[in-house]
């Protein structure tokens, strides 16, 4: 019954999802914390962490990770992994050949120009549930946040050199 559960909780996560990894994180937050109880809060933003760092997309991670710590297995870590993907998988197979007949249509560039703030606004609220359990520790991280906004922003600082200065200033600050 777990497996079950593990498919439609994240095929769900991945047919609603629009964005990526990034926008994909108040979903899985939702459902994996406070839905279902399978992490806890603090385990939650561990991985999220962690799969920053590994190879691979942030919510397959995710996914991978949660599928593992519910059903205890590898078997639960693939159904997660595969439900998340599959959606994307069978919409792209489908939309593809007509996304490309139709892709300078009015309709399809309106629907887009929608897309993307609402992709913008479900980075940030995951950006902000993760600040919000008490995860920011001090002012010297918000300053290196701020320094390296700036510097992508408004200076086009590419962002692998920011991460690695941003890394640095981390070790060296704390």
């Amino acid at each position: 019954m777990i497996y079950l559960s593990l498919f439609l909780v994240f095929f769900k996560i991945g047919l609603f999802n629009f964005g990526g990894g990034y926008a994909m994180i108040s979903f899985l937050q939702n459902e994996t914390v406070l839905s279902h109880a399978w992490l806890t809060a603090s385990e939650f933003t561990d991985i999220v962490a962690i799969s920053q760092m590994t190879p691979g997309p942030l919510g397959v991670n995710l996914a991978t990770y949660a599928g593992y710590v519910v059903s205890g297995n590898i078997l639960g870590a693939a159904i997660a992994t595969f439900a998340l993907c599959l959606p994307s998988f069978l919409l792209m197979l489908f939309l593809s050949s007509w996304l490309q007949k139709h892709h300078s249509s009015n309709a399809v560039q309106d629907a887009f120009s929608v897309l993307k703030p609402a992709v913008c606004g479900l980075i940030a609220a995951a950006a902000i549930m993760l600040c919000g359990n008490g995860n920011i520790q001090d002012w010297r991280g918000i300053l290196i946040f701020a320094l390296s906004f700036i510097a992508i922003m408004f200076f086009k600082a590419k962002p692998a050199l920011v991460m690695a200065v941003a890394g640095s200033m981390g070790l060296v600050i704390f």
